[in-house]
């Protein structure tokens, strides 16, 4: 087969650079290199990507070895249709080690063309290190790492305002890019960078927190096979990915004029408050998953898959989804239902194995923080308990048992909170048990015995699972809640 290279594909005329990326890997090259070689095939926005490996050991070697070409297969569910894409994508014009050539990284500074700094690193990524030093080549935190190649612009084009760059990280932690330039500005301070480069950095260059989804597995490796049997060509950096995509970046009309992705079929938000759209994801895509898996695992489903098509775990997660869930939430109600069909497409998803035991680990958190917002926000409307949700919350209690049907389940949380159950199952009395479980304030943030009926609903739960099982258990449960 041939060598992927851009002689041998006829992909030789390199973009201008546009978009400095920190970060090479599997995410970020099957969601920000897909998002800007869509956008600059539909409006040609002419935008190339330097991408720089954020640690010492990184894929910016294999990346060059094949002049930052890779394929991109894309597969999913839309709107119950199993779809296939592939994509050579080709925005990767040059991929910087600045750990092997700290000069080549600073060079990048100074390219006039610069407009973008897009970053994931991941959570840990957008971090302070004390011991970080402008001398250092390179210093080790991104955040560190950056401030020394905005300074260097800064230095390079004698601070001129037209030369500032826009800064959107995509980390996955909440308000990633107050973060970010919190984290800067403590280094411009600590490294004595003066007062004309921190108003630099304030006056002409902008941060846009942002929220990111795309389920993106990546090297096929179980499956390479079948998929360099698409190819004519030997990709050593292939990618796989969901369909599905969206990014909400905040920003207003001028990031939008920037970056027009309004004119392609992306759905990319540009938005001027993103944390509804936050909440949105947590609530529906997060909650749904919470909710499902004890449930679900009770009931004898192992994948995500087998729990929203089967036909009892199916309507019942489907319910709690857009009865109940949504119920809570102060958004465009067509646009919730629409958003929640496509994460039903996506837990559907034939190409991608979702284990409910690979996501029942701090079950406990998540469901604080996912779906009991849901709930106590459907009491306060409604002055009732949700039937769907609350029985959801009884088989968490139950799977913290640790034990079904003679076999250990797959419960996995700090020795702590799985002692403290432990000791709770000791009584054979569920009100005892649904009183001691609700009413630690430590795991649900307050006692949850003092929400009218919540006990007696939970007790009532528990006694039909386990009297009745999970399915008869729900339907004598929900005649009376």
């Amino acid at each position: 087969m041939n060598k992927l290279n851009r002689k041998n594909t006829g992909l030789e005329e390199k973009l201008p650079i546009k978009i400095v990326q920190f970060g090479e890997g599997n995410f970020l090259r099957a969601f920000i290199g897909y998002a800007f070689q869509e956008l600059n095939k539909t409006i040609n926005f002419n935008a190339g990507i330097a991408v720089v490996q954020p640690i010492d050991k990184g894929l910016v070697n294999m990346l060059n070895d094949q002049d930052g070409l890779y394929t991109l297969f894309m597969k999913g569910v839309k709107k119950g249709e199993e779809i296939q894409e592939v994509e050579l994508i080709s925005n990767i014009v040059k991929a910087v080690d600045p750990y092997a050539n700290f000069q080549d990284y600073l060079g990048l500074a100074k390219e006039s063309s610069l407009e973008f700094i897009i970053s994931n690193t991941t959570e840990a990524g957008i971090a302070y290190v004390g011991s970080d030093a402008p001398e250092m080549e390179p210093p080790s935190s991104f955040p560190a790492k950056l401030t020394v190649l905005l300074h260097e612009r800064f230095k390079h084009f004698n601070g001129d305002s037209s030369k500032g760059l826009t800064i959107i990280p995509c980390e996955l932690i909440n308000h990633n890019s107050e973060t970010l330039k919190e984290i800067i500005l403590k280094y411009i301070s600590d490294w004595n960078l003066g007062d004309a480069f921190k108003n630099w950095i304030l006056e002409s260059n902008s941060f846009h927190s942002t929220l990111v989804d795309r389920i993106v597995p990546g090297y096929p490796k179980d499956e390479i096979e079948a998929y360099n049997a698409q190819l004519d060509y030997a990709d050593n950096l292939i990618v796989a990915a969901e369909v599905f995509l969206l990014w909400v970046i905040e920003g207003g009309d001028a990031l939008k004029a920037k970056l027009p992705f309004h004119k392609t079929d992306l759905d990319v938000k540009i938005v001027d408050d993103m944390q509804p759209y936050r909440t949105r994801k947590v609530r529906i895509l997060n909650g749904a998953h919470t909710a499902m898996v004890p449930f679900s695992l009770l009931y004898g489903n192992k994948t995500v898959k087998q729990s929203v098509d089967g036909a009892f775990t199916g309507p019942f997660i489907n319910k709690a989804v857009f009865d109940e869930i949504s119920d809570t939430l102060e958004m465009d109600r067509d646009e919730l239902n629409s958003f929640s069909e496509e994460i039903f497409d996506r837990f559907r998803n034939p190409f991608i194995i979702h284990n409910l035991s690979s996501i029942a680990l701090n079950s406990i958190s998540k469901f604080t923080v996912r779906v009991l917002p849901s709930l106590l926000g459907y009491i306060k409307i409604h002055n009732k308990v949700p039937t769907n949700l609350t029985f959801a919350f009884a088989c968490l209690i139950r799977f913290y048992k640790g034990t079904w049907q003679d076999k250990a389940l797959p419960v996995q949380d700090s020795e702590d909170i799985l002692a403290t159950f432990s000791k709770i199952w000791e009584s054979n009395d569920y009100t005892e048990v649904a009183k001691n479980a609700l009413s630690i304030e430590d795991y649900w943030g307050e006692d949850l015995t003092k929400v009218e009926n919540l006990t007696e609903a939970i007790s009532l739960a528990l006694n039909e699972i386990d009297t009745n099982g999970i399915e008869a258990g729900f339907a004598n449960y929900s005649k009376k809640f």
